[in-house]
């Protein structure tokens, strides 16, 4: 069976394709390489090693810890979701810096917080970064003990511990 002109052509073009693809990759990663900031190709992205200060420290804290310092009144609990999340529910005593908006609000939150208070933070889901980002930013902010609750939001309803909020009233 002969081939059509056409065939040939889509050929050629899907030839081209795929070499202008190849290209675009290999100097992609060709930059990366020579970049002072590259990215990397291959990482390790468990919670575990996302959740780390500059130092290389965790900035996780165990649900069982957390708990123990709401007990005992020994922390102060932040919340990086949003004025309506919160507003819905939040654990009991918490304060509300919400990332997206943590310039508006700073100077608010933390005007009578010494810098060695244990702070908290939180957000909800394994993968939200909210309470990271809030974290290194007041660890940054001159905070020394600035801990990450993974996942607090639901971890913090499950075990049925005190929360508050307009869905939790009576």
């Amino acid at each position: 069976m002969q081939r059509t002109v056409f065939q040939l052509h889509l050929n050629d073009v899907a030839r081209q394709a795929f070499s202008i693809l190849f290209m675009s990759v290999a100097i992609g990663l060709a930059v990366n390489m020579v970049r002072p900031d590259s990215i990397p190709v291959i990482a390790d992205w468990s919670t575990e090693n996302r959740l780390t200060s500059e130092s290389g420290e965790t900035l996780i804290i165990p649900t069982s810890l957390a708990k123990a310092l709401f007990e005992k009144n020994e922390a102060v609990f932040m919340d990086a979701r949003d004025k309506d999340q919160f507003d819905m529910g939040h654990i009991k005593g918490a304060k509300n810096l919400p990332w997206h908006a943590v310039d508006d609000y700073f100077m608010d939150i933390v005007q009578d917080l010494p810098n060695d208070t244990t702070i908290i933070t939180y957000c909800d889901g394994e993968s939200c970064d909210l309470s990271h980002e809030l974290s290194l930013f007041l660890m940054k902010m001159g905070f020394n003990h600035v801990k990450v609750l993974v996942n607090g939001w639901t971890v913090w309803q499950e075990l049925n511990l005190p929360v508050e909020g307009d869905s939790f009233e009576d």
